[in-house]
């Protein structure tokens, strides 16, 4: 499967772990600091949210940029390209001289961040095939479901030490060493397998992948449970801290449970076949999405209230995995594109619905995104080729 010319199976694996897990830490570790930058720069509330909107979009439209320069050029020189966009981008972010500046910086580096979460499926791709495939986007997917969980509660544990231009300086340093791994890392996109159409007709690349039915509909079904993970990450730590009453230190607990479940999760994916996989993940989902909905009225027990979550994260690992594999699969003859679609889809709607678990009673809103989202991801799965 590999010569001896190439990197490690061992060294492919943890590389791409590393790129998968660095965009959710780019979006979320800062995420505790808020409240210190709304005093550091002397601004609204809103407008420190902006720096975690603006990398959102960055991380959406640096993959649909990065995707179809690695199908033109390989994956090595996009993939070193966009580290030292984002080491560059992150020195400047910790010195900002006002929010404006921040916020600005923050989008670039998110294109700076997007090109490793593209190109590691990319990657992926191109290294394995069939079940091969789907172990090595099981570790994608469960770092994919698992990171942005994680990285709120590392940056919660780091703010009182170093804080906020301590966690930069943490991610500035977390981009040198992908960096030196990226120099290390041997092409895996031959020359013959590379795209030949000139960059002015990318968008032809762009026009056979949206003709995929199986690819957009796969994809699809992805971005809508991606919306499901968002819309939790949102509306989480008003409704156990304020609701229920925990303090920051027990939230992260939960948080942290429910990162174990979609790590499980995506594991246990490839132990069955992908339609198996899939349909478990669909229905369980549903239960989960539409109980939590019907619920909303009432402020049911913590316990029950966690259950939920942590099946909900388990049945998300499940989906994450398959859902990616069988797309990925499906549109294997040009990989980056179709990658960078199937991750700024990701952001993009996490993006939309963040923010709309907020308005009103968040119970309620939540329950009613989630069986949106999961409604929809479902009619996807059921229209999709199987």
């Amino acid at each position: 499967m590999m010569s001896a010319k190439n990197n490690s199976a061992r060294f492919i694996f943890i590389f791409l772990g590393m790129l998968t897990a660095f965009a959710p830490f780019v979006t979320d570790m800062y995420l505790p600091s808020l409240p210190i930058m709304t005093s550091y720069f002397n601004t609204s509330i809103s407008m420190v949210q902006m720096g975690l909107t603006f990398s959102m979009l960055g991380l959406a439209a640096g993959q649909l940029i990065f995707g179809p320069l690695s199908d033109k050029f390989g994956h090595r020189k996009p993939l070193i390209t966009s580290i030292i966009l984002f080491i560059i981008s992150t020195f400047f972010c910790i010195y900002a001289p006002t929010i404006e500046a921040f916020v600005l910086l923050r989008f670039v580096q998110g294109i700076g961040a997007s090109g490793g979460i593209v190109i590691a499926r990319s990657v992926a791709t191109d290294k394995f095939k069939g079940k091969n495939l789907a172990k090595a986007l099981a570790i994608v997917g469960a770092i994919n479901g698992i990171a942005p969980i994680a990285a709120p509660v590392i940056g919660g544990m780091m703010v009182k030490l170093i804080g906020w231009r301590g966690i930069f300086m943490v991610l500035l340093c977390i981009g040198g060493i992908l960096l030196i791994l990226g120099f290390h890392f041997q092409e895996s996109l031959s020359r013959p397998r590379r795209s030949k159409e000139k960059l002015s007709k990318t968008l032809k690349m762009f026009k056979a992948v949206f003709q995929n039915k199986k690819y957009i509909l796969y994809t699809l079904q992805l971005s809508f449970c991606s919306a499901i993970l968002f819309a939790y990450i949102a509306s989480s730590p008003f409704i156990i801290q304020k609701l229920y009453g925990f303090s920051p230190f027990e939230f992260s607990l939960f948080f942290g449970a429910n990162a174990i479940a979609i790590g499980i999760g995506a594991g246990l994916s490839v132990k069955y076949s992908p339609k198996t996989s899939l349909k478990i993940s669909i229905i369980g989902l549903n239960l989960c999405c539409w109980t939590l909905l019907l619920t909303s009225p009432f402020q049911i027990s913590i316990i029950i209230f966690e259950a939920l979550l942590f099946i909900l994260s388990f049945m998300l690992g499940m989906s994450f995995t398959t859902a990616t594999a069988i797309a990925m699969d499906a549109a294997r003859n040009n990989a980056g594109t179709a990658s960078a679609i199937l991750g700024a889809a990701g952001f993009l709607f996490g993006s939309i619905v963040s923010p709309l678990v907020g308005l009103g009673n968040i119970m309620l809103s939540t329950g009613i995104v989630l069986v949106i989202c999961v409604s929809a991801a479902t009619l996807c799965y059921h229209k999709a080729p199987k």
